[in-house]
């Protein structure tokens, strides 16, 4: 079956997952950290993206970002990719992939979900068990939304905005919102749009991106008598 063009519009934040290929390692050390996180304000910048929110893991990375350009989000990451794959290559004496296949992707509805994955993303740390407090991760933006640090390639959203009228209001009001645990059901449904590439948001979000991109937003369900009517208009809509 073929694959459905990726849904890639700009001015809409992206949730964005690239992982090591076989879930291999991607940093070592700290200055592969450093490299990466250089690299992407450089390319963002270039390539006309906004970085919101990041995290990088030992296998994998998470950005929540904003294209400003029809395909700045695709050459951001194909150039980053690229770069870091020499970069890594050449300090370890390696050949050969690093990166799993295609990144994955989802939009993401600005007034319900912006907020949640940007917490989705810097919570990642702790769902590993690596620590216990998200400030303790250092390859976060947790720093620069919670904590004041400037992380200079991070672009602060109209949604974080919105929080407070001042700095210090906006991160102590950023910081409460990790007060309350992500449910289990927005956890997988997150995970799940990003992984299947499908759109994360409400249902009149999900028919603006289809209206769009001139693709469906969400997969059609399976089941049911595929010869009856209501079935053949769902598909025909799609």
């Amino acid at each position: 079956m073929a694959r459905l063009p990726r849904l890639n519009l700009p001015h809409i934040p992206q949730h964005v997952v690239q992982r090591g290929n076989n879930r291999q390692a991607t940093f070592f050390d700290t200055k592969d950290y450093a490299v990466y996180l250089d690299k992407l304000k450089h390319y963002a910048k270039e390539y006309g993206v906004k970085i919101h929110a990041y995290v990088l893991m030992t296998n994998h990375v998470h950005l929540l970002l904003t294209q400003t350009t029809a395909n700045g989000t695709s050459k951001l990451m194909q150039s980053l990719g690229r770069y870091y794959v020499r970069y890594f290559n050449t300090t370890y004496q390696r050949t050969g992939t690093l990166w799993e296949g295609r990144y994955k992707s989802t939009l993401v509805d600005t007034e319900r979900y912006f907020l949640l994955v940007s917490r989705y993303i810097e919570l990642n740390p702790i769902r590993a068990g690596i620590v216990s407090d998200p400030a303790k991760y250092i390859w976060s933006s947790y720093h620069h939304n919670a904590l004041g640090k400037r992380i200079c390639l991070l672009t602060e959203h109209d949604v974080y905005l919105a929080l407070g009228l001042s700095s210090h209001k906006r991160q102590a009001n950023y910081r409460a919102l990790f007060a309350r645990e992500i449910p289990a059901a927005m956890l997988t449904e997150i995970h799940t749009a990003t992984n299947k590439m499908w759109v994360l948001g409400s249902k009149q979000f999900k028919q603006q991106i289809e209206t769009l991109s001139g693709r469906r937003s969400t997969p059609i369900p399976r089941g049911g008598d595929r010869r009856s009517e209501s079935y053949k208009k769902q598909k025909d809509d799609h």
